[in-house]
């Protein structure tokens, strides 16, 4: 595993931890949470089967 490859799996998850904290703080609605979460996943495949 890269190192680029390393910083998307520990990205990724912080990414969405902090999108589900702010949803639970009510700054994001349930769809700007989802796309986040969709959207941060979908890059760090992309990112990291191309790498």
């Amino acid at each position: 595993m890269t190192e680029a490859q390393l910083g998307l799996v520990t990205a990724t998850p912080i990414i969405i931890v902090f999108a589900a904290a702010l949803w639970r703080m009510g700054v994001l609605s349930t769809t700007g949470t989802v796309s986040a979460i969709v959207a941060s996943v979908a890059i760090a495949v992309v990112l990291f089967t191309t790498q």
